[in-house]
């Protein structure tokens, strides 16, 4: 009987237990008034011609957001106002999903990368940041010669 070893990635467990536990803090933290913390959800995909992070940052203008990199670490970060909408209407929320409060997301980058070459886009909520490769030298073999005397 053959047996199937499968791959496992504690940090997405860890994710995924956080994403059962936080809401319920939440409730509890709205009650408080204490602003909440987030990160948008993050797509990294990398090709041939560079990497490209997705991230989902709905209801934010692109002018909330800052794009940094320093020391090879490209950090994404901002912040999203509570709503006053039940505050001004007399109203209390009976439930409340929606985040606000600051966000900061970091990556570490390729070595080489170009800080002027990075590019970013905003288009329905979905921020998209790209990133070209530096290039590489050829790949082969590289012949060792004698020393002479």
């Amino acid at each position: 009987m053959a047996t199937t070893l499968a791959r496992r990635n504690p940090l997405l467990d860890v994710s995924e237990f956080r994403g059962l536990i936080e809401p319920l803090f939440s409730d509890f933290e709205a009650q408080l008034g204490v602003s909440q913390s987030w990160m948008p959800a993050v797509d990294v995909i990398r090709n041939e011609e560079g990497v490209k992070i997705h991230a989902d940052i709905p209801g934010i203008k692109p002018e909330d957001v800052k794009i940094e990199v320093e020391n090879g670490t490209l950090t994404v970060s901002g912040s999203v106002e509570e709503s006053k909408e039940t505050k001004e209407d007399g109203g209390k929320f009976l439930r409340r999903e929606r985040r606000y409060g600051s966000f900061s997301r970091s990556m570490t980058l390729p070595a080489g990368i170009d800080r002027e070459a990075i590019d970013a886009t905003c288009e329905n909520g979905v921020l998209e940041v790209s990133i070209p490769l530096p290039r590489r030298s050829d790949d082969g073999k590289i012949e060792i010669k004698p020393k002479s005397a």
